[in-house]
């Protein structure tokens, strides 16, 4: 297969070097073998190294290619789903575990960056605050922070009135919001070349451009094919998360997931006047729309993005919608440019949680992480491997007992623009 080009963008450009990359080209043989190349593989294959085992990592572009080079750089311990509801739903006991694991994805990535000597990734704990666009919203929010307080002594949390969002924001869009301390920002680009510089450092393979195209059994072996070699292993992770679809070896997982573009842009450099004015204190910055848009700083850039059914190329209608958006938010950027342009897939499940578990024995998978994706899929891509070596790691209701498809699956991208313009019509009427 041709080689995949890295999508320009505003990460790429402002990264640190990375090796040249190395394809595949004889046969390997390793303790495990880890198929894709973003947080949830490289963090599969340092956990690996710290088991004793040999690592090699099968990515088909470069490192970083898919959405954890892409992403916002937003490190949070949210899940797309609330915890009230899953409360409402599973009882307090898991909404607790939920609650301890995603703080515990945050703690992952801190950890990481400081034992791991990442300084680059440039991650600072700044908080995150989420911004209610109307009262119903608001309520909501409120709701769950108090939920979060009460039930499980969450002291991270604190509800911002309307004039208290607007001053640190800059935008008079929203009627109030909830301020995580236990959240921050990264470059995410760089936090996977880290990553991947310390699983080469610990004696892992990386092989880059090296699409797994075959996966077989031979006794008790797996034997993974690309297209100039081969590498044979004990035991195998699926990480593709919304990429699963690139070649028929990740079959088995394609179904779990519908890929949902999300688009970025980011503005030139914004005066010190006017920055002043803008996102005061460093922090990431979501709405509550259900066709979300969030923002940050990034040097003197704001960072806007959102999601949107763009289908599976970048489209310049999508660009121009978001930016629209931002300068609606935003009306003293009215006459701001827009220097980048470049969008990702989000893998969104079902039930708007994470996927880890067993296909075989031998074989594991970790995707889905709905667009919240960099903390939790540090901390899968651990814990999956010592589900793989047979311990019981609390992976709370992300665990399943194999990949769970999604109904019609061959609908999936009518249903995705189906469920965008839906979501659009609830927004524009407050709901």
């Amino acid at each position: 297969m041709n080689e995949i080009e890295h999508p320009r963008s505003l990460w790429r450009e402002t990264a640190s070097p990375a090796p040249a990359p190395v394809k595949l080209s004889d046969a390997f043989n390793a303790d495990i073998a880890i198929i894709g190349g973003g947080y949830t593989a490289l963090n599969a294959a340092l956990r690996a190294i710290e088991r004793g085992l040999h690592p090699v990592v099968l990515e088909a572009a470069e490192i970083g290619w898919g959405a954890s080079g892409r992403n916002g750089g937003v490190v949070s311990t949210k899940f797309r789903v609330s915890l009230s509801d899953i409360a409402r739903h599973h009882g307090l006991e898991i909404a607790r575990r939920m609650h301890r694991i995603g703080h515990d994805a945050m703690d992952c990535v801190e950890r990481n960056i400081v034992e791991l000597g990442i300084a680059d990734a440039g991650f600072a704990r700044t908080g995150n605050l989420r911004c209610a666009h109307n009262d119903l919203a608001q309520t909501r929010l409120v709701t769950e922070a108090e939920t979060a307080r009460d039930m499980f002594g969450d002291s991270s949390l604190t509800i911002l009135g309307a004039g208290q969002v607007r001053e640190e924001t800059g935008s008079a869009d929203f009627v109030g919001g909830v301020l995580s301390t236990h959240a921050g920002v990264i470059h995410p680009l760089n936090y996977a070349r880290g990553l991947a510089a310390a699983v080469r450092a610990g004696g892992g393979e990386i092989f880059e451009h090296s699409a797994v195209l075959a996966r077989n059994k031979d006794g008790d072996q797996a034997v993974l094919t690309t297209a100039q070699g081969q590498v044979s292993a004990r035991h195998v992770l699926i990480a593709t998360n919304g990429y699963s679809d690139i070649t028929a070896a990740t079959a088995l997982v394609r179904g779990t997931v519908i890929p949902f573009r999300s688009a970025m842009i980011a503005t030139e450099p914004l005066g010190p006047d006017l920055r002043a004015t803008l996102m005061r204190y460093g922090r990431s910055y979501s709405e509550t729309r259900r066709m979300m848009r969030w923002f940050r700083p990034v040097g003197d850039r704001m960072l806007f993005g959102g999601r949107g059914a763009f289908g599976r190329e970048d489209s310049a209608s999508a660009f121009q919608a978001l930016e629209r958006a931002l300068k609606e938010m935003f009306p003293q950027l009215a006459g701001t440019v827009i220097t980048h342009r470049w969008s990702g897939l989000v893998a969104m499940t079902m039930d708007s949680l994470p996927q880890v578990g067993m296909l075989d024995e031998r074989t594991g998978f970790a995707l889905g992480y709905n667009g919240a994706g960099v903390a939790l899929s540090s901390l899968m891509g651990r814990r999956v491997v010592d589900l793989l070596l047979g311990d019981k790691p609390d992976l709370g209701l992300i665990e399943r007992d194999g990949p769970k498809p999604i109904p019609f699956y061959f609908l999936r991208e009518p249903a995705v623009r189906a469920v965008a313009g839906w979501y659009q019509f609830l927004d524009s009427i407050g709901r």
